[in-house]
Parts: structure tokens; C-alpha cells; sequence
């Protein structure tokens, strides 16, 4: 066997973006979006996942920064992932998180320069909002907050050889 140093080892490791966004609902269970100045579709509240900061961080600080609220972190709802796209060139993993349930009467602090709006939406008409590649999320992160259970949400859904030591379920 030969030795590779630990910074050339890691310096030829694969890369991927990582973001991490909230489900956020109100007492009648729509699901909270927000409208990206920047994008045709809505999107969950969060965003890309700064270098050296754990994903639920990320979720809180994109959270204050869109919404203009501190809200706790939950548990991690669902994992989705996708091999590169397009003019995406490395694979992008997702963390979704719940954040909890509002009175939907919050008034939030929009970033004028990043969204033009906020909105609670029935989950049939959040998943329309969001693009196709992204829909699955609501369903996925609704079902894993009921089941207090992560779910993972692969490009490719073709089931892995089965790991006995999982403790994440499959869509």
C-alpha cells in the first residue's frame, strides 16, 4: 500500500454544494415559502451552507436572514441528493429541517434585494410553486415529521443493497 498525504488524499476527494432549508408551517399545516427575486419558483426558507458550518446552523442563519425570525431548529426531516445537473457541475445535497409551526400572523423582515415575498401554501399547491426536481420535499419532509423518522430522497430511487445499521427510510 502507499501512503498519501492527508492533504492530497483530501485535495482529490470528490466535492458538492450543500444547502439546508426549513419547513415551517402554520396550525392548519400549509407549509411556508418564499419567492427568490433571483428564480422563477418558489423555494423553503434557506440556502447554501457556508464552509465549516454544520447544516442546522445554516438553517437558523438562513432562516434570521430571510425571515427576519430566530427559530429553533429541529429535527432533520430529509436528506435529498443529486448528481450534477446541467450548469451544475458537482452534486448537491439538501438538509431539510423542521422549524415549527407559526400562528401565520408573523410579520416578516424580507431581504428587498432577495425575496419579493413570503407565503403559507396548502402542500398540493407548495409542491406546484417549487420546481419538479424539489416538489418531493414537502410530502417527504411532512411524512418524516409525522413519523419522527429522516427520510433520504436520491436522484436515482433504485434502492441501495440494504444496510441493516440504517435509521433513514427511503421515499
Amino acid at each position: 500500500m502507499t501512503w498519501t498525504e492527508p492533504s492530497v488524499w483530501y485535495a482529490n476527494l470528490p466535492t458538492f454544494h450543500a444547502s439546508a432549508g426549513a419547513l415551517i408551517t402554520d396550525p392548519a399545516g400549509d407549509v411556508l415559502l418564499v419567492k427568490p427575486r433571483y428564480r422563477d419558483y418558489w423555494a423553503f426558507p434557506g440556502g447554501g451552507i457556508e464552509s465549516n458550518e454544520y447544516p442546522h446552523h445554516a438553517c437558523a442563519r438562513e432562516v434570521h436572514e430571510e425571515l427576519g425570525l430566530t427559530l429553533p431548529v429541529g429535527d432533520l426531516l430529509v436528506v435529498d441528493w443529486a448528481p450534477p445537473d446541467g450548469p451544475r457541475l458537482r452534486s448537491l445535497i439538501h438538509f431539510t429541517f423542521v422549524c415549527g409551526t407559526l400562528t401565520g400572523t408573523e410579520r416578516f423582515d424580507l431581504p428587498e434585494d432577495e425575496l419579493t415575498e413570503a407565503g403559507f401554501f396548502p402542500p398540493t399547491e407548495a409542491e406546484k410553486r417549487l420546481p419538479a426536481a424539489v416538489a418531493h420535499r414537502i410530502s417527504a419532509a411532512l411524512h418524516a415529521r409525522s413519523r419522527r423518522r429522516p427520510i433520504y430522497l436520491p436522484a436515482d430511487p433504485t434502492p441501495a443493497a440494504p444496510n441493516p445499521a440504517t435509521t433513514i427510510e427511503r421515499a
